[in-house]
Formats: C-alpha cells, sequence, structure tokens
C-alpha cells in the first residue's frame, strides 16, 4: 500500500474511532492541543509507510531524473542572477577550467586542478542556500544565523585556498622551469 494509502486509511479509522477510545497520535504532529495524557503505544520505528505523503516525491526513474534536472538548471539560473559571488567565481572557472586543458601536466594533474575550481563552485552553491535558508526563516539579526552564514562563508575560503594551492603547486614548478629558461 502506497504513503497516501495508509495516511488516508489512518485518518479514516480516527474519524471512526469510538468517543471514549483516544485516537492515534500522528507522531508529525506539533498541534499542543492535541496532547494525549494516556501512555504512547510501543511500536516499532518509523518506516516508510508511516510518514506523511508528500505530494512532491511522488516521481520515479525517468520522470525523476528529468524534474531533477530542470530544478539543477533553474538553481544554477538562480545563482547567476541573484549571486554576484557565484558569478565572480563563475567566471573565475570560465578563465581557469580552459587553462587546465592546455597546461603539460599529468591526467591527475589536470583533474586535481579541474576539480579544485569546481569544488568553489560547489561550496558556493551550498553557502547561498544556507543564506538563503536563514534569510527565509528571519531578516532580523541572531547570533547562530551570524555563525551559520559566517561558517559557510569560512567553507568557500577555504575552497579558493585549496583551488589557490592546488593550481600553485601543480604549476610552480612548470612556471620555475619556464622563468629559468627565459632568464
Amino acid at each position: 500500500m502506497t504513503r497516501r494509502g495508509v495516511a488516508q486509511e489512518r485518518a479514516e479509522a480516527n474519524a471512526r474511532a469510538a468517543p471514549g477510545r483516544p485516537r492515534e497520535r500522528d507522531p508529525f504532529d506539533d498541534d499542543i492541543d492535541d496532547v494525549d495524557d494516556t501512555p504512547a503505544q510501543s511500536r516499532e520505528p518509523l518506516s516508510p509507510d508511516d510518514l506523511p505523503f508528500n505530494p512532491y516525491k511522488g516521481n520515479r526513474g525517468l520522470t525523476r531524473a528529468w524534474h531533477a534536472m530542470k530544478n539543477s538548471l533553474y538553481g544554477f539560473r538562480v545563482a547567476i542572477r541573484e549571486e554576484s559571488a557565484f558569478r565572480q567565481e563563475l567566471t573565475l572557472a570560465a578563465i581557469l577550467l580552459p587553462c587546465s586543458l592546455f597546461v603539460p601536466v599529468a591526467p591527475v594533474e589536470r583533474a586535481a586542478l579541474i576539480a579544485s575550481v569546481l569544488l568553489v563552485l560547489i561550496v558556493e552553491l551550498l553557502n547561498s542556500s544556507v543564506e538563503a535558508a536563514i534569510d527565509r526563516i528571519s531578516l532580523e539579526r541572531h547570533e547562530l544565523s551570524k555563525r551559520a552564514k559566517d561558517l559557510g562563508s569560512a567553507a568557500v575560503m577555504v575552497a579558493l585556498a585549496v583551488c589557490v594551492l592546488t593550481w600553485g603547486l601543480i604549476l610552480w614548478p612548470l612556471a620555475s622551469a619556464w622563468l629559468a629558461r627565459i632568464l
């Protein structure tokens, strides 16, 4: 039986319950007025059928992959349009990624160069999502909101440092050999 079917069946059973009999408590119901003082029945941990029905989770297979791709592309559009830091890092990636293809290094080193640039973009997207979630909750100043945003910013800084360090360590021998030939 699907989650929707289980949820509907339980709701109907609760509605039909005798007036003296306590109704089954929904584990996700946070309404304080509904708190029942009767001891809870011992139950097994929640299974997927015990979760409330989510109409946005019904897609499977290729349909799910298609919707995920559409949402990801929308996320890129929003990040490019709304996040100036992401645009700056995307510009840096547009310069460094083609350069990484023409640098005479081993394939593993080339992969490290590319991965370090993509890591910066990934961490910036995650930082932007944390900032958007914090702003959705409240725009007022709060110590935990500041901490979350600062930690996201620190993660971006670490990713940028990894990128600079990777490019520097891989390209330094090439640059020093090139400079030795010139001078």
